[in-house]
Formats: structure tokens, C-alpha cells, sequence
């Protein structure tokens, strides 16, 4: 008798494990489930930091696949806020976030950035990008009247594909 029960225990175990072994090797399109809201994927993100913590963003990111799983559209929205309480005269400076996707191919394209001059304060903000397999943001710092940024954090990956 407990040599029955060891077989049928090893067999519940392999069958466990080859079930397992196919939903893995699932594509993730093909096994992507929508989300309440009506999204494929849906995360929210940040904070993301500037260099020395003295600009941010924070948000969500939504992605809707079509019926085919072919083709896709990445909606984000979030909140810049500048932390930089000294003075323009004092080196004061502005957050700037900026955003990149990547095509199905994996070439980085910038496709948003936003400024926001404001301590202490906030501007919301929203997009919208087609065909990505992913998607990153990083938070800087920019002078309120140049136009190249500074004091740059680390690029935050929001969504992959790959991940989902």
C-alpha cells in the first residue's frame, strides 16, 4: 500500500510540474489577461527621483493589446513635482521628466518630456503611445530658461512586454 501512494503522489507531482512547464513557455500576449479597469496591464509607478531627491514623478501606466495581440497602445499619466525650494539666483532649478518607449524591434525612441517650475507644487500630466514593447522614465533637473537638463537620476522601467 505505501508503495501505490508514493506513485500516485510522484505522479500528482509531475503533472503539477508539466503544467507548469507550458504555462511558462506560453507567449506573454497570448497569456495576458485584462484587468478590472479594462487594461491588459495596468501598474502604477514612483516615485522616480532626480539626483539628489530634488525633483519627482509618480503615476500609472495602462496598456491595452488588440484582439490580435499585435499591436498595442501605452497610456501614461502622472504628477512632476519640483522640490527645489532655493531661489532661481540661489541655483534653483526645475523638475523635467522625460519619457521613452520601445518599438517591437527594441529601438529607444523619446516620445514625452515635461518641465515644471513650481516649488513646492505639481503639474499633472498625460500621453499615449502605439506599438511598444516598452517603456521608461527618468526625472531631471533644468534650468527655468536653458533648455538642457541636469542632475539626471536613473532610467525607472515601467512596462515590458516581455514582463507581462
Amino acid at each position: 500500500m505505501g508503495e501505490i501512494m508514493i506513485k500516485k503522489i510522484a505522479t500528482g507531482l509531475l503533472a503539477v510540474a508539466a503544467t507548469g512547464a507550458v504555462a511558462l513557455s506560453m507567449p506573454a500576449a497570448a497569456s495576458a489577461t485584462t484587468t478590472s479597469n479594462g487594461f491588459d496591464y495596468s501598474d502604477t509607478w514612483g516615485s522616480v527621483y532626480a539626483k539628489h531627491h530634488l525633483a519627482k514623478a509618480k503615476g500609472w501606466i495602462g496598456v491595452k493589446w488588440d484582439e490580435h495581440q499585435q499591436s498595442n497602445t501605452a497610456y501614461v499619466s502622472g504628477r512632476l513635482y519640483d522640490l527645489d525650494q532655493r531661489t532661481y539666483g540661489q541655483g534653483g532649478k526645475c523638475a523635467y521628466v522625460k519619457f521613452q518607449a520601445a518599438d517591437f524591434h527594441h529601438d529607444w525612441d523619446d516620445v514625452y518630456a515635461r518641465k515644471f517650475c513650481g516649488y513646492p507644487g505639481y503639474k499633472k500630466f498625460s500621453f499615449d503611445v502605439d506599438d511598444v514593447s516598452a517603456v521608461r522614465v527618468k526625472v531631471c533637473q533644468i534650468h527655468p530658461h536653458k533648455h538642457w537638463v541636469t542632475k539626471c537620476g536613473h532610467w525607472e522601467y515601467l512596462y515590458a512586454a516581455e514582463a507581462e
